[in-house]
C-alpha cells in the first residue's frame, strides 16, 4: 500500500481535524506511504478533488473545530454510477486505502464502495450523536455535551430569575445519548428521548411533582428525535398548566467549537490506528474505543445495530430529579 486517502463526510464534528492530522502523520511515519486528503466528502471523491498532505500541512489543526477538508452530503454518491466514478478517481490516483470519518450514512456509502469496487476502507466514528455501535464514544460527542451543558447552566440562571420552565432541545435525530448525558450533568428534572417515547402528557406529572416540592424553575431536556420534539412538550405544558414555558433549541451550536481534550485524544488514537489497520490488511471495518481499547467492528454492524442508551445513567437521572 502506497497511498491512503482520508475524507470527512456528513455532519461535521469537533475532533475531525485531529483525526485527519493523525492519519496524515501516521502515514508520514511510514516511509513510502503518502496521505491524500479528499475535499468535500463523497462529492469531492466523485469530482477527484484531492490534495496531497504532509506532516506540516496538518500543523495547528488539532485544536480547531469543523473540518479542514470540508464536508457534504451527496445524493449522487448513493447511485452505483456515482460510486463507480469515485472509485475510478481513486484508481487513477493510485490510492490503495480510504479512511472515512463520519456517521451511519457515511459508513453505508463506504461499505458500498468497498463491496462494489474492492477498495480497502476503514471508518472512524465522527458524529456528535454517539449512535454508532462498536464504540463507547464517537468523535465530537464529548465536546457536544460540554457545549450543551454550558448552555443549560446559563438557561438555568435566567429560568430561576423568572421562575420559568425551560425546555432545552438538543441534537439526536434517532438517539438520546446527548440528551441523557446533558440532563444528568446539568441537573435537569427529566429527559425525553426516542428510546423511551413516553407521551408528552408525562411531562405534566414532572411539573406537578416539582411544584409540590417547592421548585419555582424547572429544566426539561429533550432530544430532537423525540416525537414532536421540544415544541410538543412546550405546548402540552402551556395548554394544561398555563405555566410560563420557554423552548431553547440549541441546534448546530453543538457541532462547533474547539474539541474537548477527550475528543482530541480519541481522534488521534483512532486516526493513527486506521493507518496501521490498512497497512495490516484490515478492511471494511470501523475502529472504535471500548473500555480504553481500540476495537474493530464490521462497518455493517457499526451502522445497522442500535446502540443502547446508558441505562444506569437514565435510572440515576430519574432518581436525582427530585
Amino acid at each position: 500500500m502506497q497511498k491512503i486517502a482520508v475524507l470527512t463526510s456528513g455532519g461535521d464534528a469537533p475532533g475531525m481535524n485531529a483525526a485527519v492530522r493523525a492519519v496524515v502523520r501516521a502515514c508520514a511515519a511510514h516511509a513510502g506511504i503518502a496521505a491524500v486528503g479528499v475535499r468535500r466528502g463523497y462529492e469531492g471523491l466523485m469530482a477527484g478533488d484531492f490534495v496531497t498532505l504532509g506532516a506540516r500541512d496538518v500543523a495547528n489543526v488539532l485544536q480547531r473545530g469543523g473540518t479542514m477538508l470540508r464536508t457534504a452530503r451527496s445524493k449522487a454518491f448513493m447511485t452505483t454510477e456515482g460510486r463507480a466514478q469515485a472509485a475510478q478517481h481513486l484508481r487513477d490516483q493510485g490510492i490503495d486505502g480510504l479512511v472515512v470519518i463520519g456517521g451511519d450514512g457515511s459508513f453505508r456509502g463506504a461499505e458500498c464502495l468497498a463491496q462494489e469496487h474492492g477498495l480497502a476502507v476503514v471508518g472512524l466514528p465522527g458524529t456528535i450523536d454517539n449512535d454508532l455501535y462498536g464504540t463507547d464514544y464517537s468523535i465530537g460527542y464529548l465536546t457536544a455535551i460540554e457545549t450543551a451543558v454550558e448552555a443549560l447552566d446559563k438557561l438555568r440562571d435566567t429560568g430561576a430569575s423568572h421562575e420559568r420552565t425551560f425546555i432545552i432541545e438538543v441534537m439526536g435525530r434517532r438517539a438520546g445519548h446527548i440528551a441523557l448525558d446533558v440532563a444528568l450533568a446539568g441537573g435537569a428534572e427529566d429527559v425525553f428521548i426516542p428510546e423511551d417515547p413516553r407521551p408528552a402528557s408525562a411531562v405534566l406529572e414532572v411539573i406537578e411533582q416539582a411544584h409540590a416540592r417547592g421548585k419555582t424553575s424547572i429544566i426539561i431536556v429533550v432530544a430532537e428525535g423525540y416525537p414532536g420534539g421540544g415544541a410538543q412538550l412546550q405546548q402540552t405544558i402551556e395548554a394544561h398548566t398555563g405555566h410560563q414555558t420557554r423552548l431553547a433549541v440549541l441546534g448546530h451550536i453543538q457541532r462547533g467549537g474547539r474539541p474537548a481534550v477527550g475528543d482530541r485524544i480519541l481522534a488521534s488514537r483512532l486516526g493513527a490506528a486506521a493507518v496501521e489497520a490498512l497497512l495490516g490488511g484490515q478492511r471494511n471495518i470501523m475502529l472504535g474505543m471500548c473500555h480504553q481499547q481500540i476495537k474493530a467492528t464490521p462497518l455493517y454492524e457499526a451502522y445497522s445495530q442500535r446502540k443502547a442508551i446508558n441505562q444506569a445513567n437514565y435510572d440515576c437521572l430519574r432518581t436525582l430529579g427530585v
